[in-house]
């Protein structure tokens, strides 16, 4: 979710820009599947987990596929690869609230693209998150893989199906969030550069938590019968704010441990050999829920406005070069909110500031943070700012009881920047998007490398 977001048509350009050759989304909105049609990229299209129950019925199941995958199937159209049906739809902090209704929507949508005689070329997967399966506390080691023992049922279903139609099995595999859930979590484990003290397994060293999590995820397939099914990752990355281990440098030794082995092939020592990635994400979110954290708003490796963050080379070669951005980008005036320097009565001030947060995004601010160096008055502005520019900079918005002045000086502060916002493309967008009804353009890259 984005409180501003790029014209689809510019996003898409980005990714013919950088050679990206197939993006995952998280839903199937029109305005992104239109700019998509024609550019031959392929596509995961997704259900959202609130309609997997509904996904229960066949005919919804029926009707959801004509709406938002085959429709689009025509010469010039979108090259749908695969459905994602629901997203991480068991995780453990949803206490189960999709247990049930995952599998019937996955068959439902898979039989549905069946019948409609795209089943050989569409696939229907489900997007899982790595804590569907572990180790015992007492065999912390990939070979002793299983399923989590109260799912067990449901992922021996979804995993005899997925076989039945030769589709893949997807998981999402965050080294970050092993970093961020334990504090005693090994930091080098999470990179791919060498650990310290290697996890030895059977006379294998796992020197990183990735190859280590993914083992883990063959184990558990190879003792329900089926370790050769495809694997997607379907989600890795590292985000840069937010969190004090999420920041540039951080990210950039993951990504340059990462995209070499891709490249090379390399494998896990399980799986060796080609594995197919998706990069999680595209372009920061101002608007996500940071429910998990303050860092989901910042997994992009392009900022809000579709600029890089960072030199990146996809093609895992190591050459320091910066992506090419989003071209023609407007934006508002540089106008800046701050607090007035003659404020006197400040007995208000932390209300305010809880109000701007509440509607904004101030997670650079927290602990560890790009913004966390400032002081109560720097603290201040930002929040006003924030709320400022995700209001369009209406001039009602800078007052807050008289606490706040507009600027035309940057207030930026060292490694801190004070955003100015993008433009809305049309005042139609403006209300959609300000009213946040739709996911903005979240895009999980494919990473694909041609080798003659």
């Amino acid at each position: 979710m984005a409180t501003h977001r790029l014209p689809p048509s510019t996003v898409v350009q980005m990714l013919r820009d950088n050679g990206i050759t197939k993006v995952k989304l998280f839903d199937a909105e029109a305005s992104t599947m239109s700019a998509l049609a024609g550019t031959n990229i392929q596509v995961m299209v997704a259900i959202p987990n609130d309609q997997l129950a509904s996904m229960g019925s066949a005919d919804r199941a029926r009707q959801w596929v004509r709406h938002n995958v085959t429709r689009y199937i025509f010469d010039g159209g979108v090259n749908i690869s695969y459905v994602a049906v629901g997203n991480e739809p068991f995780l453990t902090s949803y206490n189960g609230s999709f247990i049930n209704t995952t599998f019937p929507a996955l068959r439902n949508i898979q039989n549905a693209l069946n019948d409609a005689g795209f089943g050989d070329q569409i696939k229907a997967t489900v997007p899982l998150n790595a804590d569907v399966y572990g180790s015992p506390v007492d065999n912390p080691v990939p070979s002793a893989g299983r399923f989590r023992s109260d799912i067990l049922y449901q992922m021996t279903q979804i995993v005899q199906f997925l076989n039945q139609n030769r589709a893949p099995f997807t998981v999402n595999i965050y080294p970050f969030l092993s970093l961020y859930a334990n504090e005693h979590f090994p930091f080098d484990y999470t990179f791919f550069d060498g650990a310290s003290n290697p996890v030895i397994d059977n006379g294998i060293q796992y020197t990183n938590v990735f190859d280590a999590n993914f083992d883990t995820l063959v184990s558990s397939l190879r003792a329900l019968g089926y370790g050769d099914m495809p694997i997607i990752v379907g989600e890795v990355g590292w985000p840069t704010d937010g969190d004090r281990n999420a920041n540039i440098n951080n990210a950039l030794r993951f990504y340059r441990g990462l995209l070499p082995r891709l490249a090379s092939n390399r494998g896990t020592p399980l799986r060796p050999g080609y594995i197919e990635v998706y990069l999680f994400g595209f372009i920061d979110e101002d608007a996500k829920s940071i429910q998990p954290g303050n860092f989901e708003r910042h997994w992009g490796i392009f900022r809000y406005d579709g600029q890089p963050k960072f030199p990146m080379d996809l093609s895992g070669q190591q050459l320091d070069r910066y992506l090419i951005g989003a071209q023609n980008v407007s934006y508002l005036p540089r106008r800046w909110c701050m607090l007035r320097p003659d404020a006197r009565d400040l007995s208000r001030l932390g209300q305010n500031i809880n109000f701007a947060c509440t509607f904004s995004d101030c997670t650079p601010l927290g602990y560890g943070s790009s913004c966390s160096g400032l002081d109560t008055n720097g603290n201040a502005s930002y929040a006003f700012n924030m709320y400022f520019q995700a209001q369009n900079q209406n001039d009602m918005s800078c007052n807050f009881q008289g606490l706040a002045v507009v600027t035309d000086q940057n207030i930026s502060q060292g490694s801190c920047n004070f955003t100015i916002q993008i433009a809305a493309s049309d005042s139609s967008e403006l209300q959609v998007v300000s009213n946040l009804l739709f996911f903005s353009f979240v895009l999980l890259i494919f990473i694909q490398f041609h080798y003659s």
